[in-house]
C-alpha cells in the first residue's frame, strides 16, 4: 500500500496512537491503514487476529461502523533501534503495539493488541 499524500506519517513512534485517535473520530478508514505495515498483524477480540493490509482495512472497517469517539493518550514509547514498544491509554483499558522505522525515517505498526487491559 502507498502512503496516502493527505495524511501526515508518523515521525515518531508516539504519533501512531495520536494519529490513531484522531482519524477514528474522523471515520477515516484509508488513514487508519496507512499506520500498519503492509504485512502488519492486529489481534481481533474474540476471533482469529488479522493478517495483512486487506484483513485490517475489515477489521478497522467493522470498528469504524460502531462510530467510535476515542479519548486516549499515548504513553512514551520504549525503543530498541527501529523498534519501538508503543501504548495507549483510554478509559477502561491500554493498547500494545510494535511500530517498526521506515527506511524513510517514519513509524508503522507490525503488531497491535487493541486491548491489554480493560
Amino acid at each position: 500500500m502507498e502512503d496516502n499524500p493527505e495524511q501526515q506519517p508518523a515521525r515518531e513512534p508516539e504519533d501512531l496512537g495520536r494519529f490513531f485517535v484522531e482519524r477514528a473520530n474522523a471515520g477515516d478508514l484509508e488513514g487508519l491503514v496507512a499506520l500498519y505495515e503492509p504485512n502488519a498483524v492486529q489481534a481481533v477480540p474474540g476471533g482469529t487476529p488479522a493478517a495483512g493490509t486487506e484483513a485490517i482495512r475489515r477489521v478497522l472497517g467493522q470498528f469504524l461502523a460502531g462510530n467510535p469517539k476515542l479519548s486516549g493518550v499515548s504513553q512514551p514509547a520504549l525503543r530498541l533501534g527501529d523498534l519501538a514498544l508503543t501504548s495507549t491509554r483510554f478509559d477502561g483499558g491500554a493498547t500494545a503495539e510494535v511500530a517498526r522505522r521506515r527506511p524513510d525515517g517514519t513509524w508503522r505498526w507490525i503488531i497491535d493488541q487493541p486491548r491489554i487491559v480493560g
